[in-house]
This record gives C-alpha cells, sequence and structure tokens, in this order.
C-alpha cells in the first residue's frame, strides 16, 4: 500500500469517519515610610506572572497501560531539562510534580490530581487512558488549571465541555479509526471482526473503525466488546471464530495477551487470520512469551511521527533502560507547548497558557520551530504567533484542543517482542472533526 493512496482513501473517508464521535506578588514586603525626597520616581507596580510554572503528571506507572509510563515520563523529563537549560519560563525554572494515574479500576488518578492542585500546578500532563482522563477532567478544568493529555485518543474528549482547557498531542480516534480501516481494507481483506474492551476509548476507536471500513466497501462480520477485567475471554473468541472473518482488530490495553492467547488455542490468532492492533496495545514485551514468531507481520497503528534515533538518544539520556517510545514525542511536544504558551502570555497561570496555546501551535501562523529555545528566541524577538513543529509531527491546535494536523504510523512486527514502522504508510493528514 502507497502513503497517496492510504491519504486518499482516509480523505474519502473523512465524512463517514466524523459522525461518531507568583513570582512577584506572593509575598508581602514591608513598606518602610520615606520622606519626599527620598522616594523614589513613580513606577508601575510589578506584574505578577504566577511563575514558576509547575507541571504535574498523571502518568501510568501503574495500571493496565504501564507500559506506556516509561515513555511519556522520560518524554516530560527531556523537555524539562531543555527548558530549563534554556533559561526556565520567564526567568524561572519549571518544576515537574511526578503523578501516577493507575487506571479505572483504581481511585489513584483522583488522588495525584489532588495533590498536584495542592501544589500550585497550573498545568497537568495526563492522563495515557482517555477514561482516566474522563474520570478527573472536571476537577482539573473547573480549578482554572490546564489538562493536557499526550496519549488520549478518544472522540468524546472532542467537544466535552472543558471551559477550553484541555488539549491534546494525540489526535482523536476519528483519526486512527480511519486510517485503521483503511489499512485492512488495502490489505485485501473484506470481512472484519472487531473485538473491543467496554470504554470511552474502545468503544470510540471501534465504532469509527466499523464506519470506516463500512464505507470502504468491507463488511463487520462480528463486532464484540468485552469487560477488559474478566478473568477470561473464551466466549468472546467464540464468536469471533463463528463469524469467520479474514481479519480481526483488537482494541485493548494489556489484557489482549489473554485474549490471543485464546485466539491461538481456538485456531483464530495471527497465524490464522491476520490481526491489526491499534496504540493501546501496540506492545514491545507484552507478547515476547507467545508462541515463537506468531506475531511476526501482525500490524498496527500508532498516533505521531516514529521518534527518530536522535531522539531515541536524547530520551535514553533521561532513562537508559526505554525500549518502546510511544508518546515520548507527544509528552515531549506538551511540556515544551505549555511552557510555550506561559512565554507568550507573560505568564504561568492556568487560563493564560490555554489562551496561548493556539499562537504557540501554529494555528495563528508565524516562523516555524521545533524546540523550547529557538521557539523562546522568536518570541524574544517580538513574536505574537509561532509554528512549534514537534517531535510527534505538526499540532495546530483546532478550536476543540485537538492538533487539526496529525500523523499516524503503521508498524509491523518482526518478532513476537520487536515491532518496526512501515515508513511508506505513515501519512500526515487533517484530522476530522464534529
Amino acid at each position: 500500500m502507497r502513503r497517496t493512496r492510504l491519504m486518499a482513501s482516509i480523505a474519502a473517508l473523512g465524512a463517514a469517519s466524523v459522525v461518531l464521535a507568583a513570582c512577584g506578588g506572593g509575598t508581602d514586603t514591608a513598606v518602610e515610610e520615606t520622606t519626599a525626597a527620598e522616594a523614589p520616581a513613580e513606577e508601575a507596580p510589578a506584574a505578577t506572572d504566577n511563575c514558576p510554572l509547575i507541571i504535574g503528571t498523571l502518568l501510568p506507572q501503574t495500571g493496565s497501560l504501564a507500559f506506556l509510563g516509561p515513555p511519556e515520563f522520560a518524554g516530560v523529563d527531556l523537555a524539562v531539562g531543555e527548558i530549563n537549560g534554556a533559561g526556565g519560563v520567564l526567568g524561572q525554572e519549571v518544576q515537574h510534580l511526578v503523578g501516577d494515574s493507575g487506571d479505572t479500576t483504581t481511585d489513584i488518578a483522583s488522588q495525584t490530581v489532588d495533590s498536584h492542585l495542592a501544589a500550585g500546578a497550573q498545568a497537568i500532563v495526563g492522563a495515557a487512558s482517555s477514561g482516566v482522563s474522563l474520570t478527573v477532567i472536571d476537577k482539573i478544568t473547573s480549578a482554572g488549571v490546564v489538562h493536557f493529555s499526550p496519549a488520549n485518543t478518544s472522540p468524546e474528549l472532542t467537544t466535552y465541555d472543558d471551559g477550553g482547557l484541555y488539549f491534546r498531542t494525540a489526535p482523536p480516534d476519528t483519526f486512527q479509526g480511519a486510517v485503521m480501516a483503511q489499512l485492512v481494507a488495502n490489505d485485501g481483506h473484506t470481512k472484519l471482526a472487531v473485538l473491543n474492551l467496554d470504554d470511552s476509548y474502545g468503544n470510540g476507536l471501534a465504532t469509527v473503525t466499523k464506519d470506516a471500513f463500512t464505507a470502504a466497501g468491507g463488511e463487520v462480520v462480528a463486532a464484540i466488546t468485552y469487560d477488559p477485567n474478566a478473568a477470561e475471554f473464551a466466549a468472546e473468541v467464540t464468536q469471533v471464530k463463528a463469524a469467520a472473518p479474514n481479519a480481526v482488530v483488537l482494541i485493548g490495553f494489556d489484557e489482549t495477551t489473554k485474549i490471543l492467547q485464546e485466539m491461538i488455542k481456538q485456531g483464530v490468532g495471527p497465524d490464522a487470520v491476520p490481526v491489526y492492533l491499534v496504540d493501546g496495545n501496540l506492545s514491545g514485551s507484552a507478547y515476547a512469551e507467545l508462541p515463537a514468531d506468531i506475531m511476526v507481520g501482525v500490524k498496527g497503528t500508532l498516533p505521531g511521527a516514529a521518534a527518530t534515533t536522535e531522539l531515541q538518544d536524547r530520551l535514553k539520556g533521561v532513562n537508559a533502560d526505554l525500549t518502546d517510545f510511544s508518546y515520548a514525542a507527544e509528552s515531549y511536544d506538551a511540556v515544551n507547548l505549555i511552557a510555550l504558551a506561559a512565554q507568550l502570555g507573560g505568564s504561568c497561570d492556568g487560563q493564560t497558557i490555554a489562551d496561548n496555546l493556539l499562537a504557540v501551535s501554529g494555528t495563528d501562523g508565524g516562523d516555524a520551530c521545533s524546540d523550547f529555545a529557538s521557539c523562546k528566541a522568536l518570541l524574544d524577538g517580538g513574536a505574537t504567533a509561532i509554528d512549534y513543529e514537534g517531535q510527534s509531527g505538526p499540532v495546530n491546535f483546532n478550536q476543540y484542543g485537538d492538533p487539526g494536523v496529525a500523523t499516524m504510523g503503521v508498524y509491523a512486527y518482526t518478532a513476537n517482542d520487536k515491532y518496526e514502522p512501515l515508513l511508506e504508510e505513515f501519512i500526515t493528514a487533517d484530522v476530522p472533526q464534529p
């Protein structure tokens, strides 16, 4: 499948896809009595900039997406280090409050948010899971704090009533679902089974994928939703087998390993029926213990450009143990954009950051730049708008806080524990909007 063919197909599917879903003023200062002769010349009061910028992370150290935590934390830490190395935001170093998101089976995310808000965070980066973000978005945004996810893809978050304070560097699944559907169709498959976890992410992506595949001329022969916390998945896999699909799209998190084991047991594993994975289960470690080489050839989609060797080396300078770089670039970009918005707005408060994120992302034009230091130089030179070109691809926020332009990668497994990008499959396109 050629890149140009896929891009044209995605454009044609757009309509089908979108129908889904105080530094200066925080301290009291004693005023000494002076005579008129001693009094200094009158000057304006010092402006309060609400700095330093405090960014709290809400990323998975535990739970069903814990495998995504290391690259996301590395992306945040890399950006914070580079920003502080370039002089910080408004002359002060950025502070990073580390926090775990857990998953939707726990209350960890809510506790972390409470801690970050109490510590004065003006922006919170996370969660990875759309479902987790939906449990805390009201708490974050009602506090006037920016909620910025590097990995949420649920379409539900596009039009969520967030007071203009929610942003993300990962595109909504109106984009990923369209790419996935066309990938399966272009691979020659006409009968599709979709098996997805029952949450906002799984249901949203499944709906887009099914609608887009049907629009491409295919038939969805099975659409099965499952409880990700179930002890076993024999009944669901039996339904897949009975539908006799010639391709299966599996949308899940770490429970995907159990599902694949059951599919192999029932004769509908990747060795018998082509299986396609998504960003939630595209893992370099989860399937290592499956039968030898059974994952070879399995394809998956992942938002964002592939991490360059240069970026990987910088990330490994933060965490030498990294082997998976999923959403590291999006996390890096999120922190840089937050910092640049505060720099442009002249304040670190959440509302100022939100008000200036479009202007630093390229939505309003401006010269291109790709890191904090070069972008800050443009702002220091008087620019009122810049075009931050991220490591994850173009951003250019739209009115919903979603990236208006995004990149989607297609990958293929070369071993059970290794997947590589199919470079010609990468596409950059406008993200469908409601």
